[in-house]
């Protein structure tokens, strides 16, 4: 199988930053992380700056910190400012425009924060940020209000009471391990918090989300793997968003990964100017399947303060999921999601393949435009496998709690309604105001009545059976 793998047009050895870096250094995890290039000068003997790039490099501290490994700066093209890599890594000026819509945490992360560094939004599974540093930082970054500020690491004391919080819910059965990267800890601290969570019966699956694999595959290390094989079931997620990120060392770090049993995903954004594409999106869940990391999230970018450039429309998106299913191999698509701003949670998107829709029959269209029917079945009943199943495992049935949609369908929920209804603000007024007065009001005293009536009727009619008799 051909892999054709993104090799740059210069060994790293050939830029004048590290033209005297063995490869022993250049391989070490330790020595990639800590000489990270900050400076304006540093990224000169690397790239060909444009003036907006060294306007951007200026600002960064206003932003997010100018901060891109060797191993992931060597992949950029020195002299094209389209080059993928570089969008993502170079700062620019327009990273200081912010629009009306713009928040400082979209996701509402920390709204839904019952202890610092961890958001509890959805039923059973929470976000763990057990760093505020990242290897380098993408210049789309949705969590630009936390990563990489200076005098912000995650102390002992926030890492334990987080791990307090889980252990003390019971609900939670998935941790999602983030940051920051997930990986910037070392190994003692990764193995303290696996460790710890391992230990709580409830939590079934643990989560790392990492860029490492992609910015600086040298993390992946054999101790590291034999650190997660001990933890098992842990799963990982990575972040490539276009081939050109793909390349041995990335591919070989992905392996190692899988090959210790650790299942890796990737979740890819839709950045414009860089992948927002047919056919480089294709081609990256295509490469990503070749390597065996599974296509799970293309996300829509957020609304970060500052990163507006990067956005395309979600109408991209759907293209691009119109572009992808049906057109390639199921386990090579992901799902398109919209990370709802004010922490509505991921809502996943695609084309419209249901036309029409009766009681008795659904109208479909496939992915060439192929118009056809289902029957729905006549003699469905609902329920029937509960019955079974509930002896089986009771306590699926105890512990099950529906929200939103499904508390409706079940019949736990009349409605839902939305906050802010001028409608339901107005029945509170009237519940307040003591000389307000309905039909409503007028009930009770009908209710006796007829009531009354009733009595009379039947009493009546014992009356006409005694005499009859």
């Amino acid at each position: 199988m051909q892999y054709n793998l993104f090799k740059p047009d210069r060994h790293w050895t050939e830029i004048e930053l590290w033209k005297d870096v063995t490869e022993e250094q250049w391989n070490d995890w330790i020595w990639q992380l800590t000489h990270t290039i900050k400076t304006l000068d540093d990224l000169k003997k690397v790239i060909n700056l444009t003036p907006d790039e060294e306007e951007g490099v200026r600002i960064a501290t206003r932003t997010i910190p100018l901060n891109i490994t060797p191993y992931y700066a060597s992949l950029m093209n020195p002299d094209n400012p389209h080059c993928p890599i570089r969008m993502q890594s170079v700062p620019i000026s327009s990273e200081m425009n912010k629009t009306r819509y713009d928040l400082e945490d979209p996701l509402h992360e920390d709204e839904d924060s019952p202890v610092p560094g961890l958001t509890h939004r959805y039923p059973d599974r929470v976000l763990f940020l057990v760093t505020n540093q990242c290897s380098m930082y993408c210049r789309y970054c949705t969590r630009r209000r936390f990563s990489g500020q200076i005098g912000m690491g995650v102390p002992k004391k926030q890492l334990d009471a987080a791990i307090q919080y889980i252990r003390e819910t019971p609900a939670v059965r998935d941790v999602l391990i983030s940051g920051g990267d997930g990986l910037l800890i070392n190994d003692s601290i990764l193995e303290y918090i696996l460790k710890n969570l391992r230990a709580i019966p409830h939590v079934e699956i643990i989560r790392i989300g990492t860029r490492a694999p992609v910015v600086f595959p040298q993390r992946i290390t054999e101790n590291l793997c034999a650190i997660l094989k001990q933890y098992h079931p842990v799963w990982l997620n990575t972040h490539f968003n276009t081939s050109i990120e793909i390349t041995e060392e990335s591919k070989k770090a992905c392996e190692m990964l899988v090959n210790s049993g650790v299942p890796v995903g990737n979740q890819a954004v839709i950045l414009s100017g860089i992948n927002d594409s047919v056919p480089i999106m294709r081609k990256l869940m295509h490469d990503l399947v070749k390597i065996r990391v599974r296509p799970y999230y293309i996300y829509q970018c957020d609304l970060s303060e500052g990163i507006g450039h990067f956005r395309a429309p979600i109408s991209k998106g759907l293209e691009i999921m119109e572009g992808l299913r049906g057109h390639t191999s199921g386990y090579a698509v992901p799902t398109f999601v919209v990370d709802a701003p004010g922490g509505g949670g991921k809502i996943p998107l695609q084309p419209n393949y249901i036309l029409s829709q009766s009681a008795n029959k659904v109208i479909l269209r496939n992915f060439e435009g192929v118009i056809t029917s289902y029957p729905e079945p006549k003699d469905y009943q609902a329920g029937r496998a509960d019955v079974y199943f509930k002896e089986m495992y009771p306590d699926v049935y105890e512990n099950y709690n529906s929200t939103g949609i499904l508390a409706v369908m079940d019949d736990t929920k009349l409605t839902i309604n939305p906050e802010g209804l001028a409608r339901l603000d107005k029945r509170e007024s009237y519940r307040e105001d003591p000389l307000h007065d309905s039909l409503k009001s007028k009930r009770e005293k009908r209710d006796v009545l007829k009531e009354k009536k009733y009595l009379a009727q039947k009493s009546k009619e014992f009356t006409s059976t005694s005499k009859g008799e």
